[in-house]
């Protein structure tokens, strides 16, 4: 997988574009549908986001392409600073990459990433679209905290376990496949 810093960023760009898609799609359609379209009386979740004027973000409205726009962002930083580094840092503590098979290996660099991001971007999701309009409270931002990280984990898990992550992966390796094999190469010529 990246073995440089540019491969590291370029995996995870390619992660959050994904990501952050698949999280406001999940969010506004998935946990918030049924809500939006009952509140504006909309047939749809497009509908009712546009018929209220976008999303609420910050206390104030914005088109659904800034939500993503501004998630992306932050979660790309977030990936970038934290979620890379310490997440291989834990899988490396819990299990030996030379002596553990490669896909097991992943799987605890998966389950390390869902366990530091998601109760990270959910705190992060829990200011940004924190009820402002209603003054400000820590047991509610707190409370809100909360459940995100309860609708938010099961399908970070199992998305990024079963889907993203094996669909990220593929991607990368076509997009450095020269690069792969003349590292293999390098590696059987040095065994």
């Amino acid at each position: 997988m990246p073995t440089n810093q540019f491969q590291r960023m370029v995996f995870a760009l390619l992660t959050v574009i994904v990501t952050v898609h698949a999280y406001v799609f999940y969010s506004l359609y998935v946990v918030n549908g049924n809500t939006l379209m009952e509140v504006t009386g909309e047939s749809s979740v497009i509908k009712a986001i546009n018929a209220q004027g976008g999303i609420m973000l910050c206390g104030r409205m914005v088109p659904i392409w800034a939500v993503i726009l501004i998630e992306f962002v932050l979660a790309f930083l977030l990936e970038s600073v934290m979620g890379s580094p310490c997440s291989f840092k834990l899988a490396y503590k819990v299990f030996d990459p030379k002596s553990t098979h490669p896909v097991m290996f992943e799987c605890a660099i998966i389950c390390a990433t869902v366990g530091l991001m998601c109760p990270a971007m959910s705190f992060i999701a829990a200011w940004l679209y924190y009820p402002y309009y209603m003054g400000f409270n820590l047991a509610t931002l707190l409370a809100n905290w909360l459940k995100l990280v309860c609708y938010n984990f099961p399908f970070a898990f199992f998305t990024q376990l079963f889907f993203i992550q094996p669909l990220i992966r593929t991607v990368f390796k076509a997009i450095f496949r020269k690069n792969t094999a003349e590292q293999a190469e390098a590696e059987a010529v040095s065994a």
